[in-house]
């Protein structure tokens, strides 16, 4: 494939097969997916596409690696290049007068030095339009070699019969150019992707398996199942997701958090296939195969975005497949309108062949998708993936950013604000029970006293799903969780034989004997009789009135025994990115199923409009109201609960630690903690389609200032193959000029964003 009329001959003709539902060719890795009902036979797709002149086969990881194309395209390029300068330098003397006999000489020795040049720097393109003429079909080689064999046979026919003019020069010079504009496109495309072929190079061939029967064996990556024992050396890349099943150590998972600090890896940690192993060895349980891995994942969302198709690119790709026969009627026409004017054939035939030169449209087929590819490129270096590149034109339109608050706006993970205020025995005692859940308030208890409390053990802890945990030790019953759970009456009654009461406990009771109704809830834990207790409790008694409903109570037999407050922290750059995105015009604002308090105590915090205790079927009304109303919003959330909200949004984003559905439905992911990646997806997005449009208006202008001039006869088919080739390397050239990495976000003591945010809402 080499242009948009080959795109479109594919996708029409695999489009057309009973049961596909959509064909999509991606021209930069010269590859086609389809997808296809399953309850149908699969379609012949080999089979058609060999039948419109394409060849096939089933794409698998090594293939880019075998592609040798640019490594003929260099060779073709050198042997044109070499003919091309040996067939000038006779050429000057022809034109400096030479007499008949040192012309014709000159003449054939030129002949000789075209036709093998042609032959092996011209079979790029002969093979191709061969290939598309011999199934019924013309793409954009088929003029270029009509024009390149017209050159050279006419020539061909003026030295065997003694001509004065012979262009021999100008057909192997333009082949040369040809040759630099298709190199160069392609050296840019390759430049263009890096940013895949950079994720694919992080992939590990293969890995040590621990078989079940205890022996080793190395298998290729592909070859790694489910449930197999991986053994990982320090220094090795992990091959697939799994989970730590023995060793500690320090991984590099920048690829993942972006992040350039090692994180700590122990048994019950996870993996991510593509980070490193830095320090110890390892045993992982692969947890999915590799085709299934995140790293797989974040390169076939990056070759998505360079497949898909946006209004601007469908354009293009309709203007490339009308070029081959209106160009062929152009040059016909210009040909027969030159011989009926003047009666010269020979005129007539060099003007028609610089009219099927100069008019190839390799600049409006290359206007959209270089753009796109170099901006998921960009995008990627600032740690954004682009799983539809469609998504950024419609992200460039958003005004209105709505943002999920836990996990998005925040990180989504607590921290205990007031252990001050918290008297150590029960902070000790709350961590304890807090150890036993997965919860994001139980882990920020639990990691606040992990450093201060004794082993503590209990007769059966329970998790009860939206309320709390509870633990149970004789007849003493904890509860650690909401206020209006945790305090209700329990018949359960609290331990006060004084000879269970462990000393320290025992200790702590005399030193204050306001604390007799905590010492008893504490003599029930069974604490080792040497374990060291935190400071003394020398507080008052315990408040046994019902605490805010901001907060997780402490209780035993339904009496208060303390509350924690926790917060979540605003992710890195929260406060600048909306600073930013206000400065940019657009509306911001924030929905949460989280409860009034902590939702409205960030919007205020981030000077924004919020609602909390949204439903998921509410986000959505949201989502679609401000639609309705004529807006055109960016949805941004992490959550299950988000995923419909998403998908409904004009474009969607979600950070890499969202739920599956979450990334899936989301147009772009970003993989590190900062916030400001939104800001930046939004003015990436706007500056390719800048740049989209500059190449289109290129591109007509070319081809509207070309044509005419070429159909008067005011180019040799020489200037014709510079123009061509030089008009393809600006579009190029212009799409590189996308802007790459921006100055970083200010952190998070940037000045806030409520000033501006008020004056938008203002309408000033």
């Amino acid at each position: 494939m080499h242009c948009g009329a080959c795109m479109r001959r594919i996708e029409t003709a695999l489009g057309a097969l009973a049961g596909v539902e959509r064909a999509r060719v991606n021209l930069s890795t010269r590859s086609v997916s389809v997808r296809w009902q399953a309850r149908r036979r699969p379609p012949p797709l080999v089979e058609t596409l060999q039948r419109i002149g394409f060849a096939a086969h089933l794409r698998d990881a090594d293939s880019e690696a075998k592609d040798g194309t640019l490594a003929e395209l260099v060779r073709s390029l050198a042997v044109a290049g070499f003919a091309a300068s040996n067939i000038m330098l006779l050429s000057v003397s022809v034109w400096s007068g030479a007499d008949p006999q040192t012309r014709d000489l000159f003449h054939a020795v030129s002949a000789v030095i075209a036709l093998p040049a042609l032959a092996y720097a011209g079979r790029v393109f002969f093979r191709s339009a061969w290939r598309s003429l011999r199934h019924g079909r013309t793409n954009m080689d088929v003029p270029i070699s009509v024009g390149v064999l017209l050159a050279f046979g006419l020539s061909l026919y003026e030295t065997l019969h003694h001509g004065p003019h012979a262009y021999f020069d100008a057909a192997v010079t333009l082949l040369f150019f040809l040759l630099v504009g298709r190199t160069l496109d392609h050296v840019m495309r390759e430049r263009a992707r890096q940013a895949v072929k950079g994720l694919a190079r992080l992939a590990a061939r293969g890995a040590r398996v621990r078989r079940p029967d205890g022996t080793e064996a190395y298998l290729p990556v592909n070859d790694i199942a489910t449930g197999m024992t991986v053994l990982l050396a320090a220094g090795e890349r992990v091959p697939v997701d799994g989970r730590v099943d023995a060793g500690t150590s320090d991984i590099d998972a920048a690829l993942v958090t972006g992040e350039s600090r090692p994180q700590p890896v122990a048994a019950g940690g996870l993996v991510r296939a593509g980070t490193l192993n830095l320090t110890g060895p390892l045993a992982i349980v692969a947890t999915a195969p590799a085709r299934e891995s995140f790293l797989a994942e974040m390169v076939s969302l990056m070759q998505a975005a360079e497949a898909s198709r946006s209004v601007y690119r469908r354009i293009a790709d309709r203007a490339a497949s009308l070029y081959a026969p209106t160009v062929h009627l152009t040059a016909l026409l210009t040909f027969a309108g030159w011989m009926i004017a003047t009666g010269d054939a020979h005129r007539a035939i060099t003007i028609a062949i610089a009219v099927l030169i100069i008019t190839c449209p390799c600049a409006l087929g290359l206007a959209v998708p270089m753009v796109q590819v170099v901006a998921a490129g960009r995008l990627f270096e600032n740690g954004i993936m682009v799983k539809d590149g469609a998504a950024l034109e419609r992200l460039a339109e958003v005004d209105t950013v709505v943002f999920d608050k836990t996990g998005t706006l925040t990180l989504g993970q607590p921290r205990l604000v007031d252990r001050g205020a918290i008297d150590p025995a029960s902070l000790a005692l709350a961590a304890a029970i807090a150890t036993h859940s997965r919860h994001p308030f139980a882990r920020a208890i639990a990691d606040a006293a992990r450093q201060d409390h004794p082993s503590m053990a209990f007769d059966s802890v329970a998790e009860h799903a939206g309320l709390g945990l509870e633990a149970r030790t004789g007849t003493a019953v904890y509860r650690l969780g909401r206020a209006s759970w945790a305090l209700a009456p329990d018949r359960g009654a609290i331990a006060s034989d004084p000879a269970v009461i462990p000393s320290v406990a025992r200790d702590l009771l005399r030193q204050d004997a306001q604390c007799a109704v905590r010492g008893r809830s504490l003599a029930a834990l069974g604490m080792t009789a040497g374990a060291e207790w935190p400071a003394a409790c020398d507080g008052p008694a315990p408040d046994r009135q019902p605490p805010d409903d901001d907060g997780v109570v402490l209780s035993c037999g339904g009496a208060h025994l303390a509350t924690f407050q926790l917060e979540d922290r605003l992710r890195a750059a929260a406060r600048a990115t909306i600073e930013a995105l206000a400065r940019d015009g657009l509306r911001i604002a924030a929905v949460s199923g989280d409860a009034e308090a902590p939702v409205q105590r960030i919007a205020a915090e981030l000077g924004i409009e919020a609602a909390a205790r949204v439903l998921p079927r509410e986000k959505v009304q949201q989502v679609a109201a401000l639609t309705a109303s004529g807006r055109k919003v960016l949805m941004v959330g992490d959550g299950l609960n988000d995923a419909p909200a998403l998908a409904a949004a004009h474009a969607s984003m979600a950070p890499a630690t969202a739920a599956d559905v979450g990334r899936s439905a989301a147009d772009f992911v970003f993989l590190r903690e900062s916030l400001g990646a939104v800001a930046q997806a939004i003015r990436v997005a706007r500056d390719a389609r800048r740049l989209v449009r500059q190449n289109f208006a290129f591109a007509v202008a070319y081809n509207v200032v070309a044509i005419p001039i070429a159909v008067l006869g005011q180019v040799t088919p020489l200037v014709a193959a510079v123009a061509m080739s030089a008009s393809s390397l600006v579009v190029v050239a212009n799409a590189l000029r996308l802007p790459g990495r921006r100055k970083p976000m200010a952190r998070d003591d940037a000045i806030g964003a409520a000033p501006a945010l008020a004056a938008l809402r203002a309408g000033r």
